[in-house]
């Protein structure tokens, strides 16, 4: 346990990045510090950097290390890293498996998370909506349907095929949706387990039979897409810059933070599976430090409306990202379930890695 007094130098760790959490108040601090030491995935990062969740973070007393990493390749790091007190993926799969690396048995924290939506212009959407694949309801709210987006995959339709998308020469070839690599991005390993549940009627892939069931669409959904970004933020920057797929699986905290913080979005419309899955950002914590952690992100609520502030939904006050988004563009979701938007269940981390591998055609 260490003591801070004053200003605290920032430290490398691990060539990652790292940080002190300091009070503003200048006088003799008499707070009992710990310093935490954790791993975490590359899309929280800003909001660790954040000056605001520093000094709030501060008043518990914690002095906050970190080393960013994906979320699919964190289990591993975690596995020889020594002197962790938490790891924070973007997802319960690989928290998971670090809880079984690190042998532990108490229920992780979920102090926030996003569901996985897909982005694309409005001209592009409206060509979607024309041709009964995505909807819009009367509050302006996007919805992308799923199963027929399946069926569009195995039937290898293309743009020209529908109505309306002749006017945009950009809509060419066939239709598919843009994801990072899931073999190291968490973004497009849900994206499969996605897939995966609407092509097996709605029922989580829970074995080898499940698997060979949904393997020749999950194949074809990322072979067409070539060449895979291996972090989400990736894609995100090519489709604001105007290049890029049409359509693009993001998180929605994404599109949200870009809206929260004054940044032009231009045309940009946020459109919700139908069916979707959740980015349940997940605190796996190694000692009491981490624990202490954890629980000021979930239970502290200046925190948690900091974590809205980044676009994200405190799980235990989503309403404060309704709030923050309410009457910002493009138009989001205030409630998942009043928007008709489901959750499909998760494989098993293992069968998840098996359908991995059969999207990419490998053995």
């Amino acid at each position: 346990m260490r003591r801070a007094l004053g200003v605290v130098a920032a430290l490398a760790l691990l060539g990652g990045v790292a940080f002190a959490l300091i009070p503003d108040d200048r006088k003799k601090d008499t707070t009992t510090t710990v310093t935490v030491t954790g791993l975490i995935g590359s899309e929280k990062r800003a909001f660790f950097e954040n000056d605001d969740v520093k000094a709030e973070l501060a008043k518990q007393g914690l002095v906050v290390r970190t080393d960013s990493t994906g979320s699919w390749t964190m289990s591993d790091q975690a596995g020889r890293t020594p002197g962790l007190d938490f790891a924070f993926p973007a997802s319960s799969a690989p928290a998971r498996e670090i809880q079984r690396i690190w042998k532990l048995q108490d229920s992780p924290m979920v102090p926030f998370y996003s569901p996985l939506v897909i982005v694309a212009h409005e001209p592009v959407a409206k060509v979607l909506r024309d041709n009964k694949l995505a909807d819009l309801d009367a509050t302006g709210v996007w919805t992308f349907r799923m199963d027929e987006y399946v069926n569009a995959l195995k039937g290898n339709r293309r743009w020209e095929d529908l109505a309306g998308a002749g006017a945009h020469p950009e809509l060419s070839g066939q239709l598919f949706v843009t994801t990072t690599d899931p073999e190291s991005s968490s973004s497009g390993a849900m994206y499969l387990a996605l897939l995966s549940y609407i092509a097996n009627n709605h029922q989580v892939v829970s074995d080898d039979a499940g698997v060979a069931a949904v393997k020749d669409v999950l194949y074809k959904a990322n072979a067409l897409q070539g060449i895979q970004k291996s972090s989400s933020d990736e894609p995100f920057r090519d489709f604001g810059a105007g290049i890029g797929s049409p359509l693009i699986f993001a998180y929605e905290s994404q599109a949200a933070a870009l809206s929260l913080q004054g940044k032009p979005t231009g045309d940009m419309v946020v459109l919700y599976p139908d069916t979707t899955v959740y980015s349940d950002h997940t605190v796996v914590a190694h000692t009491d430090n981490g624990r202490k952690l954890a629980d000021a992100l979930q239970n502290d609520e200046v925190l948690r409306g900091l974590e809205a502030g980044f676009g994200l939904r405190p799980q235990a006050e989503p309403e404060a990202f309704a709030n923050l988004m309410r009457e910002k563009k493009p138009t989001f979701a205030p409630d998942l379930t009043a928007a008709k938007v489901k959750q499909a269940t998760l494989p098993s981390l293992d069968n998840l890695l098996k359908l991995t591998t059969a999207a990419k055609g490998t053995k």
